[in-house]
């Protein structure tokens, strides 16, 4: 065989394994209440109200596997209508419609509350696993409406142990771990999905970084690809709201924190935007944050 026609070969061949690898793709990445927001007829929500095409939604994931066909839901929003569908149509349909499982970080409305649409008034779903930590297990099982989800057996609960790796194929793995947070019903997550030797780091909820006994530059170190929570950029975003109330690491305040770690700023993907955040609809703030090394996640973005 010609050299060239070696090549061929070699690179369809490399092209094809590529294509067979699991990848993450981001189906929102606006905080709970969506964009445009609920009540907010201000510069920030005004452009998404006369234009439906300016619409985020809110945080997730979807983890796929090409291999074997499989794929994985992370967060269940109050827009998962939209998302599986765009999702299917993304993929071209080569996936099923429902995912293999989904995992939820906390029961906060932008996280959980997407699980009423596989429900007896909607989809009347199968036991859909649901990875949740014990105390979500037991507020899902315990509490309605979600309960009859669980009775109905539109979803089947699957616990999760923090900090104990959970096999999702041979070389598919995501591990649990709790994060401080508003914990009213639940405890909170975050994720490390761990997929063809790279690691990326799922926190889209998270009080201020010094409330955690992990020091987050030490974690961005050890992974390659960290979506971390964005909520707001700065702290004159509410004036009319105490922060105290509804802390979250600034994005301000990220930055600073890898100010000095210049290798590790690529590595960082802001996520989880309020609908006051710049970062979500302000596309020159979005070219200065990457002009300082840092990413920002948008809808549809791929991490292979």
């Amino acid at each position: 065989m010609q050299p060239a026609r070696l090549l061929f070969v070699f690179l369809i061949a490399s092209v094809t394994a590529f294509a067979q690898q699991p990848f993450i793709q981001i189906l929102g990445v606006a905080q709970d209440g969506g964009y445009p927001h609920i009540g907010c007829e201000k510069a920030c929500c005004a452009p998404a109200w006369q234009d439906a095409t300016k619409k985020q939604f809110v945080v997730s994931l979807a983890l796929v596997d090409p291999a074997t066909k499989q794929w994985w839901l992370f967060e269940a929003t109050p827009d998962i209508k939209e998302q599986l569908h765009a999702f299917q149509q993304s993929t071209k349909g080569v996936y099923p419609f429902l995912p293999t499982g989904i995992f939820i970080t906390h029961a906060h409305m932008g996280h959980y509350s997407g699980l009423m649409q596989l429900g007896r008034e909607a989809l009347g779903s199968k036991q859909v696993p649901v990875y949740a930590l014990p105390r979500l297990e037991k507020y899902l099982q315990d509490n309605g409406p979600w309960s009859q989800l669980v009775n109905l057996n539109n979803i089947q609960i699957k616990q999760l142990k923090a900090d104990q790796p959970t096999a999702l194929t041979e070389s598919i793995r995501i591990t649990a771990f709790t994060v401080p947070h508003r914990d009213e019903f639940s405890e909170t997550a975050g994720f490390k999905i761990e997929f063809s030797g790279k690691q990326v780091l799922f926190i889209p909820d998270i009080d201020k970084w010094e409330k955690w006994s992990v020091k987050i530059e030490d974690l961005v170190q050890q992974v390659d690809v960290a979506l971390v929570d964005a909520t707001f950029y700065s702290a004159t975003e509410l004036p009319n709201r105490s922060m105290s109330e509804i802390p979250h690491p600034l994005v301000v305040e990220t930055i600073a924190l890898f100010e000095s770690k210049p290798e590790l700023k690529p590595r960082i993907y802001f996520i989880h935007f309020n609908h006051t955040n710049p970062l979500l609809w302000n596309k020159t703030e979005q070219a200065q944050l990457r002009k300082q090394g840092f990413n920002v996640a948008e809808t549809g973005m791929i991490i292979r």
